[in-house]
């Protein structure tokens, strides 16, 4: 069962970051807060840890997990190329509400990917998730801390107790600001494919891209 800590979302600093830090870097998996939703972190690059996420939420292997960055140089190492329209929209929308999908390179455990040949990566804007990936100084997995198929939680009470009986570590920042989703655009696609309307206003992601054809 997940020990509970409390933690400030605005100022995520102390001993529950620091332990957060310490569970991920020995290929534990931490319950944490994003900005609509709480979320599970793994070390993107341990393939037993994100085996563990899989396992933690029953979810079929063919589902590939997006990961969580903090810098656009952690982004290089994990696909194949970046695309112009990539590095605009990466230079000019994050971090926020916008997942991009690129061409997965040989770095990431192919369990990760759930069979696919790409990855969905964001730039988290959350102060505590930030602070995760700063502190284990590589990508997370950013997937919603719920049973698969069922509701994702925006407040700590939400969380399935099913899920805080595999995970040995619990963030509890209370109620979540909420909101929608992030946007989801692939960005292997020319032009780039808008896959899932969220927090991104497609206007915004139509304008940083004018100058890809200038």
């Amino acid at each position: 069962m997940a020990r509970i800590m409390r933690v400030d979302a605005s100022d995520p600093r102390g001993e529950a970051i620091d332990e957060a830090v310490q569970v991920l870097k020995e290929g534990g998996v931490v319950v944490f807060p994003t900005t609509g939703l709480y979320g599970l972190a793994a070390k993107a690059s341990d393939p037993q840890a994100v085996a563990e996420v899989f396992r933690i939420k029953g979810r079929p292997d063919d589902k590939p997990l997006l990961i969580l960055v903090n810098s656009i140089d952690q982004v290089k190492p994990l696909v194949r190329e970046i695309p112009e329209s990539g590095r605009l929209l990466m230079e000019k929308l994050w971090p926020g509400g916008m997942t991009l999908v690129f061409y997965a390179s040989g770095l990431l455990p192919p369990s990760l990917l759930g069979g696919k040949k790409k990855i969905g990566i964001r730039m988290a804007a959350h102060p505590v998730a930030r602070a995760l990936v700063k502190g284990l100084g590589e990508p997370i997995t950013g997937t919603s801390a719920n049973l698969s198929g069922e509701p994702g939680a925006g407040d700590f009470g939400q969380l399935t107790q099913a899920v805080l009986d595999r995970t040995p570590l619990a963030l509890d920042a209370g109620k979540l600001a909420g909101g929608a989703g992030s946007t989801v655009v692939d960005v292997t696609e020319d032009p780039p494919l808008i896959l899932r309307q969220g927090a991104a206003p497609k206007a915004e992601i139509f304008n940083a891209l004018k100058t890809v054809s200038q």
